[in-house]
């Protein structure tokens, strides 16, 4: 018996989804790369994301938090020509789809410490295998929900963004800057639209959901074994997003058009 459930438990830690997927394009300033979104398994996150691709919410938008070894971040904020940023407006959030797994190179959405079903605009990229372990994404806050996958294509521009020097813009206090150094931020060297890592535009290039032949996502079997909690909880996790609250904003707003 006790070798039946080994065997079991084995097997469902390496379970797989079949899937289908609309595919998007990022098209950024370090190349453009395309995306699978999983539209059968987490449809109401996809369709809450397509909603802010086909508004064009976030053409001009920037990649405004890095961590290495851990997540790019982006969907918060916008470019408008010059500083400050400016916060992508956010409709209501969305409900969380904790199915799939945080592993490398899975898209995921960003939300309020402590509450599961405060997704709005905000995702990151997984740089690395980040479901178990700390921070354990698959879990922690309710579970991070996974919709997309990345192409390989992209995983090469994501390690260049992870390359970069990182800078302290204001609300923006982790971002990624090209061509430019700390004696540039010194100098209170004005950071230009060459310096960010820009999206000029995320687009849908086939809209089909049955686009996803050899994508294999892994599934979230460690949220099953988490107690369930309640969607307004306040037990979520301690891992703090850069979802922008009206504290953000107001610090977004005011900031001087220099980095400092």
């Amino acid at each position: 018996m006790k070798l039946v459930q080994a065997l079991l438990l084995a097997s469902s830690l390496v379970f797989t989804w079949s899937v289908q997927a609309t595919i998007v394009e990022f098209r950024t300033s370090l190349g453009n790369f395309e995306v699978n979104l999983f539209d059968e398994i987490t449809p109401k996150t996809v369709a809450n994301f397509l909603q802010y691709v086909e508004e064009e919410s976030y053409h001009n938008s920037v990649i405004h938090r890095l961590v290495p070894d851990f997540v790019v971040q982006g969907g918060g904020f916008a470019y408008s020509g010059e500083l400050p940023l400016n916060a992508i407006p956010a409709r209501a959030a969305v409900q969380n789809e904790p199915k799939l797994s945080n592993r490398k190179g899975t898209i995921a959405m960003a939300k309020l410490e402590n509450r599961p079903n405060s997704a709005t605009n905000q995702w990151f990229f997984n740089l690395n295998d980040n479901h178990a372990g700390q921070p354990q994404l698959d879990t922690q806050n309710g579970g991070f929900t996974v919709f997309g996958q990345i192409s390989e294509q992209g995983m090469e521009i994501l390690a260049a963004i992870a390359a970069l020097p990182r800078f302290n813009l204001g609300a923006a206090n982790s971002i990624p800057l090209r061509n430019y150094t700390n004696a540039d931020a010194a100098a209170g060297k004005t950071v230009t639209a060459e310096n960010l890592v820009l999206i000029e535009s995320v687009v849908i290039v086939d809209a089909r959901s049955n686009t996803a032949a050899g994508l294999n996502p892994v599934a979230n079997t460690l949220i099953e074994q988490q107690p369930p909690q309640d969607n307004n909880s306040d037990n979520g996790g301690s891992l703090a997003w850069l979802v922008v609250g009206l504290a953000g904003i107001l610090l977004v707003r005011r900031r001087r058009k220099r980095l400092v």
